[in-house]
């Protein structure tokens, strides 16, 4: 059996590196991208230049899709409906809502078209190193025929599950972790620089640490977040955690007090952490209302 062709739409900061790998694939790779300046990168790679969408979709078996949001993704599944032969596989990497790629799904399945959430994570670097998290959501079977050539472009590929959809919401609870991690930075180094801290070098300090530790990743170790029994391996390990934490929690709410800098997110911290992570500590009075 041949390599299957591939397709990819949407060369931007993203999806230009990421469909660089993919032009190492034996079975080739045909391009389609608004800038020319975009797709001439990838034809100096060895892909194939498409002159729209339609000609791409007829030029592919695997097609990527790597566009802006949900509109221009509905876009493009349009275009290349016109054209897919049944039994083409479009994979949509954009950061879209689980329904749209449900209902995207449900239009394609009627052309014989099956269509797949799999965003990325991981950002330009990532994609330029092929080193992307890819999160796919969609049939097991389909799945197994687009590992092969994406582990040119990830180190990570993902089956979400089974349903359509699961690799977005995947994405979405990842990312939810990633924006309030970057807004409870904001909140630390406004007391940091109220401390008359260089919040530079608490970067580097928080880089250097978290690049040992695993950072917030490090404590998702259980495959629920329902409470922890107290005879539960885990109990002993996240007590430790929740120890650690609401002593350096009540020390940094204390400084902020002091200086009379706001910190909603540790306020919410030192409330959520024990329950958050399955420990209830009835004995514990030092949790703010």
């Amino acid at each position: 059996m041949s390599d299957p062709r591939l397709g990819y739409v949407g060369l931007g900061n993203i999806g230009g590196p990421m469909a660089g790998r993919l032009a190492e694939w034996p079975g080739g790779l045909t391009v389609f991208d608004l800038s020319d300046e975009a797709v001439a990168k990838l034809v100096e790679k060895g892909a194939a230049k498409a002159d729209t969408v339609a000609a791409l979709g007829e030029q592919a078996d695997i097609i990527g899709i790597c566009v802006v949001n949900d509109e221009q993704v509905r876009s493009v599944v349009g275009d290349l409906l016109t054209t897919a032969e049944p039994g083409t596989i479009i994979t949509v990497h954009s950061t879209i809502g689980p329904d749209t790629a449900i209902d995207l799904a449900k239009t394609c399945a009627e052309k014989g078209v099956h269509l797949l959430d799999a965003p990325i994570s991981g950002g330009a670097p990532g994609a330029e190193q092929g080193r992307l998290a890819i999160m796919f959501g969609g049939p097991r079977a389909a799945y197994d025929q687009l590992k092969p050539p994406f582990k040119l472009a990830g180190d990570m590929l993902v089956h979400a599950g089974e349903e359509v959809g699961a690799g977005t919401k995947m994405k979405l609870a990842r990312n939810l972790l990633h924006f309030i991690s970057f807004t409870a930075t904001t909140e630390a180094s406004r007391l940091a620089e109220a401390a008359g801290i260089d919040i530079a070098k608490l970067g580097k300090v928080v880089r250097h640490t978290d690049a040992i530790t695993g950072g917030a990743g490090a404590i998702m170790l259980r495959d629920t977040t329902a409470p922890i029994d107290p005879d539960d391996f885990w109990y002993g390990v996240f007590t430790h955690v929740v120890n650690l934490g609401n002593k350096d929690l009540d020390l940094a709410l204390a400084l902020g007090e002091q200086l009379d800098v706001d910190l909603p997110l540790g306020t919410i911290a030192r409330q959520n952490l024990a329950p958050g992570l399955g420990i209830v500590d009835d004995n514990d009075k030092g949790a703010k209302a």
